[in-house]
């Protein structure tokens, strides 16, 4: 059998061939099959948007926004799959967690030069990301807001590294040794209450979160305190060894890396 999880993960629920458990006596099943559903699996999957596009772009490469939305909606559906490719669940629905490109207006913080985020090539590509997702079957994009009055310029921390070696000099610096400190927010609170709303609802039994941030620890426990199954994908990348024991499996779905990949993947 193709192994589809990452090393050492934990069986989901869709990762054997079929829903329920076959046999006549409880004895001849295997400890996967006792882990599946009697009932029908009902999963919702849910995408960190800025997760996934990072580690797609350093998997894949450069895609368009139509292509990226095409990924990730594909990416969704296999969950829904197990590893032979038979369907073992229904989908509920794919929610998208983002935030609309930044509208700010204002200058480089040592040439002055005038910038209008909101006509950079990257805020149109987002809003062509969304545009597309929002015409998928079955997704329901969750767009939280990237504040204009707590936007910074900050010191890229090699550059902060070199000055204080003294390998630069203050007088040295560019424009481009800044960056903009864009920080989204309510992303993470409507996944946390999305899922709290379906835990409390009974509306699923399993969650799938692509994602590989520590901060969905919280939403998971609470999904697990109420009987959810919970899936995390994190599209192959390495999570802290401690994360295991507030989900329920780890499963990666996308094409494994080769081993160069995945370490050039794994260098931020």
């Amino acid at each position: 059998m193709t192994e589809k999880s990452a090393p050492g993960s934990k069986p989901s629920l869709t990762d054997s061939g079929i829903a329920e458990p076959r046999g006549s006596s409880l004895f001849e099943l295997r400890p996967v099959d006792l882990l599946r559903h009697v009932s029908p699996i009902v999963t919702a999957v849910m995408v960190d948007a800025e997760f996934f596009l990072k580690r797609a772009h350093r998997l894949f490469g450069p895609t368009t926004p139509r292509d990226a939305a095409e990924k990730l909606h594909k990416l969704a559906l296999d969950h829904l799959n197990d590893s032979h490719g038979q369907r073992t669940a229904r989908l509920y629905r794919i929610f998208v967690y983002d935030a609309p490109p930044v509208a700010w207006k204002g200058h480089t913080p040592l040439r002055k030069r005038s910038l209008d985020l909101a006509q950079s090539p990257t805020a149109q590509w987002r809003h062509a990301f969304h545009e597309t997702l929002r015409g998928l079957r079955k997704v329901a994009l969750r767009l939280g807001e990237i504040p204009t009055n707590q936007v910074r310029w900050q010191l890229k921390a090699e550059v902060l590294k070199e000055l204080i070696n003294g390998k630069r000099r203050w007088e040295d610096l560019t424009d481009d040794d800044f960056r903009l400190d864009l920080r989204q927010k309510g992303v993470d609170m409507r996944l946390g209450l999305d899922i709290a709303s379906l835990a409390y609802k009974r509306q699923v039994n399993q969650i799938v979160l692509i994602s590989g941030d520590a901060d969905f620890v919280p939403a998971a426990k609470l999904a697990r305190r109420e009987g959810i199954d919970f899936i995390l994908d994190p599209m192959w990348a390495t999570i802290r060894p401690d994360l295991y024991e507030h989900i329920d499996g780890l499963r990666s779905v996308c094409p494994r890396p080769s081993k160069k990949t995945q370490s050039n993947a794994e260098v931020s």
